[in-house]
C-alpha cells in the first residue's frame, strides 16, 4: 500500500468506516435441519418442540430435539415449560426413560381403557417373571425359578422377549454360564416410568393390596438397578448357543 493510499485510509470519515463495519456479511448455511429462529423467539421455539414431540412415534431426548435449533439453545428450559403449561390438561408431558413424550392425563386414562387394543394378556406366570426380572435384574432363569418356586419355562421368558419388555443382558460368571436377564428402554416407557427406580415400592404394593400386609420379619425390597454396565459377576454374550438351562422348563404355556 503506498503512502496516498495509506492517506485516504486515514482520512476516511467516521461515518464510512461505520457504513463498511454495518454492511451486510454472508452467513454460512445452516444445516437443514435446523430451524433458524430469533433468540427471542420463545413461542416459537414452545411450537416447534410441541410439534415435533408430537410427531415422533417414540419419546425424544434432549440431544435429538436440540439437533433441530442453533448450538447453545436450552433444551431443557424449553422442556420444562412446555410441561408446565400441559399440567392440568388432557394431555401432559411427561419424561419416560429419560425421554420426553405426550401421554394421556393419568386421571384420565380409564377413558381410555374401552378403546385400547390388547394384543396378547400375559399370564400369571409372565407377570410374575416380569416382575422378578424388573426389582432383581440381572437374573438368571435359575434365580427366576428359585423365587417364584415353581420352574419356569421357555415359553414364559419368550414371550417377555416379544414384547421387547426383557433384553438378555450377558453371562453369569458361574458354572454353565447362564444368560442374565434384564428390564428395556420400552418396559419402562410402557409402563410410564422415568427410569428403574420408579417402581413402586414396598409401601406402595402393599396399599394396592399386591402384597400381604403381614410380612414375615425382616421382609425389604431389593433395589432395582438397570444399568447398561454388566457387573462384576457377568460376562459378554457371545455366539455360543443358549443351553439346556436356559432353553427348557415348564410352568404351561405363557
Amino acid at each position: 500500500m503506498t503512502a496516498k493510499q495509506l492517506s485516504r485510509v486515514e482520512a476516511m470519515p467516521e461515518d464510512e468506516t461505520e457504513r463498511e463495519r454495518s454492511r451486510p456479511r454472508l452467513a454460512l448455511p445452516l444445516p437443514s435441519n435446523v430451524i433458524a429462529l430469533q433468540s427471542t423467539d420463545r413461542r416459537e421455539k414452545l411450537r416447534i418442540v410441541e410439534a415435533l414431540l408430537f410427531a415422533a412415534a417414540e419419546p425424544l431426548d434432549e440431544q435429538a430435539l436440540a439437533r433441530h435449533f442453533m448450538e447453545g439453545e436450552d433444551i431443557k428450559a424449553l422442556l420444562d415449560e412446555l410441561q408446565s403449561l400441559y399440567a392440568g390438561r388432557g394431555v401432559n408431558l411427561v419424561r419416560v426413560a429419560g425421554k420426553w413424550a405426550f401421554r394421556t392425563a393419568e386421571d384420565l386414562s380409564f377413558l381410555l381403557e374401552k378403546q385400547a387394543v390388547e394384543q396378547r394378556r400375559l399370564s400369571r406366570a409372565a407377570l410374575e417373571t416380569l416382575a422378578i426380572i424388573a426389582y432383581h435384574q440381572p437374573v438368571t432363569r435359575a434365580e427366576i425359578e428359585e423365587i417364584r418356586g415353581v420352574s419356569t419355562s421357555k415359553g414364559t421368558i419368550d414371550v417377555l422377549l416379544e414384547t421387547d419388555w426383557i433384553k438378555l443382558r450377558g453371562r453369569r460368571r458361574a458354572p454353565g454360564r447362564p444368560v442374565t436377564y434384564g428390564t428395556t428402554e420400552a418396559f419402562l416407557s410402557h409402563f410410564g416410568f422415568d427410569s428403574i427406580g420408579d417402581l413402586p415400592g414396598l409401601n406402595e404394593l402393599k396399599g394396592a393390596g399386591l402384597l400381604d400386609s403381614n410380612l414375615p420379619p425382616g421382609f425389604s425390597m431389593p433395589n432395582p438397578d438397570d444399568a447398561a454396565d454388566l457387573r462384576d459377576d457377568e460376562e459378554p454374550l457371545d455366539d455360543e448357543p443358549l443351553g439346556d438351562g436356559d432353553e427348557e422348563g415348564g410352568d404351561g404355556p405363557a
